[in-house]
């Protein structure tokens, strides 16, 4: 089976993680992470806190706590939520790590040695109010190309145009808002992108026709428009410091590199502490470098990153002149909205990790997101649509059936599954029906399609209460008692096969199904649609016992308890 290394776009230590940087990122390579597992690959899915950088700086002088002391409680704060979600990472590093540290000045002592860095003095904001420069998120100001009046100045969330302080117009300090800034001369290292353009476009190339359409506009946009050197220095406290035996003259003015010069080279970084972890069994080398015939690199992230991942982190690897394994496939996604407008924190809008987890269980919020993701156009959350989801989708479809069959079985037949007669058309039917929705399913869940994923998931569930309304047990039972065993013994192995392929979408649930039969030797990891077609799985006289309700209806109560708790439509 081949190796998948899978990372998802670092979350940024700054705050709980919304609903839409769950879906845009990590929840989907979780999904996708645990299909391959179950299909037997070996499989490392890394992910990290992306703790440097001014916003790191600013939230720990609000909370009044020391910056290395604020990044270890949120990286655990944001652990907790991610586990609370059953997000699967092999490993969840700290961009602030040892390894960090020591790869990403690896790569810049490479890419100097091989003329791709650059020491320039350059003008710089500095605040006499403040007593510092001001490094770029240290200044606010208006885009100059879209009007944003709330523009940062390394880019614009709004039109993420790429962006220098000295662009933004009517710039203020983020640390005191002070307008009374002045341009000053200070020394910065570039990377000097402009050199590795025709190589970046080659590279490009090679990959952008395999990618999502989002994925490769993106970065054909930004090669379009010629790549820049770009100073990747900051004047903070916090990063990885320039190391002084290269640039002993910036290391004593306290430089440290650019946050997205360093946050893509952890990814290499977690992969090297997940390593030492255990480095008699595990060799972090053994998937970065030298191999990119043996493994198949797939990155997760919002359209916001792409440029960052397919033009400059590859820049990067390229000018380091090492064979570092560069990514294969970069899937996408568009924004998920609050009700067509952003999720804010500020105006207690929109549904953030951690609130979803105290209303609901995480399988209730994984399947919908992912049956909802952004993928080829922005997608919005609405309550309303959330709950006729739920309710249509987990408590009917696949949890009323479950319940159906479960409590019926034990109520006509005790708690072992019936025996019943042969298979007859019906179930010939079904078995037919199943091998093909399984089929579509793997096919879409391979291709990176999730949310055509969940609809062949969903029309899985659908077929067993279709062949549960023909066979009509409760009506069979009256006439045909072995005809209605059969019904329940073929609707229990559906359940289990159920069990066995949700399991990316809804891992705790799918769970709970599976325990549900006591089997004796249960080691499926997958059910092939060849060994889904007889639908024998769970052989008669297998004890089983009926779980609790696997998904709660929600009510017009519940909706609006939501909604205002969370706010509605955006003003």
């Amino acid at each position: 089976m081949a190796r998948h290394l899978i990372t998802s776009a670092l979350p940024y230590i700054n705050g709980i993680k919304h609903l839409g940087n769950m879906v845009g990122s990590m929840l989907p390579a979780d999904v996708y992470s645990r299909y391959l597992r179950q299909r037997g690959h070996d499989v490392l899915y890394i992910c990290a806190t992306d703790e440097h950088g001014t916003p790191a700086e600013l939230a720990a002088k609000e909370r009044g706590l020391p910056v290395d002391e604020f990044c270890a409680q949120a990286h655990d704060a944001q652990k907790a939520v991610y586990d609370g979600f059953a997000l699967a990472f092999d490993y969840f590093g700290r961009s602030s790590s040892s390894q960090n540290v020591e790869i990403t000045q690896h790569f810049a002592r490479r890419l100097n040695e091989n003329g791709f860095i650059e020491e320039r003095a350059i003008r710089q904001v500095y605040s006499p109010t403040d007593g510092r420069f001001l490094p770029d998120r240290y200044v606010d100001g208006t885009c100059p190309h879209c009007g944003y009046d709330k523009a940062r100045g390394d880019q614009c969330e709004n039109c993420t145009r790429v962006l220098d302080p000295t662009d933004l117009i009517n710039p203020r300090s983020a640390i005191s808002g002070s307008t009374d800034l002045e341009v000053r001369e200070t020394k910065h290292l570039f990377l000097l992108q402009s050199k590795l353009q025709h190589e970046v476009e080659e590279w490009v190339s090679r990959h952008e026709a395999d990618w999502p359409q989002l994925a490769s506009s993106i970065a054909r946009k930004w090669l379009t428009e010629g790549l820049h050197d770009r100073a990747i220095t900051r004047d903070l406290d916090w990063g990885v410091p320039v190391p002084r035996d290269t640039w002993p003259e910036l290391a004593a003015e306290g430089k440290v590199f650019y946050v997205w010069f360093d946050a893509p080279i952890e990814y290499i970084g977690a992969t090297k502490e997940w390593s030492d972890l255990d480095p008699e069994n595990r060799d972090w080398k053994s998937w970065w470098y030298d191999v990119d015939t043996d493994v198949r690199y797939t990155e997760f992230m919002a359209k916001d990153n792409v440029p960052f991942h397919t033009v400059m982190f590859p820049a990067t690897e390229l000018g380091v002149r090492e064979p570092w394994k560069k990514v294969d496939f970069v899937k996408a996604f568009n924004w998920l909205t609050y009700y067509g407008g952003k999720f804010s924190t500020s105006q207690k809008r929109g549904v953030f990790t951690d609130h979803a987890l105290d209303i609901l269980p995480a399988d209730y919020w994984r399947y919908f997101l992912i049956a909802n993701a952004p993928e080829s156009d922005d997608s919005s959350f609405t309550w309303e649509h959330f709950t006729a989801t739920v309710n249509k989708d987990l408590a009917d479809t696949l949890g009323n059936f479950v319940n159906r069959v479960l409590s019926f079985s034990k109520k006509r037949f005790g708690e072992d599954v019936p025996a019943g007669g042969e298979p007859g058309e019906a179930e010939t039917k079904l078995g037919e029906q199943i091998a093909e929705l399984l089929a579509e399913y793997e096919s879409q869940l391979e291709a990176l399609q999730f949310r055509k994923a969940a609809a062949a998931l969903r029309a899985l569930w659908s077929a067993g209460n279709s062949y549960l309304e023909e066979k009509a047990p409760w009506l069979e039972i009256k006439t045909d008692k072995d005809g209605a065993a059969l019904t329940l013994r073929t609707a229990m192995n559906l359940i289990h096969l159920y069990a066995v392929v949700s399991e990316p979408f809804i891992p705790t649930t799918s769970a709970t199904m599976r325990q549900a039969f006591a089997l004796s030797d249960d080691t499926a990891t997958w059910i092939t649609p060849d060994e889904a077609r007889s639908l024998t799985g769970v052989p008669a006289g297998t004890p089983f016992t009926v779980p609790p309700v696997l998904f709660a209806k929600l009510t017009d109560e519940d909706l609006e308890t939501y909604k205002e708790r969370f706010g509605g439509e955006p003003a």
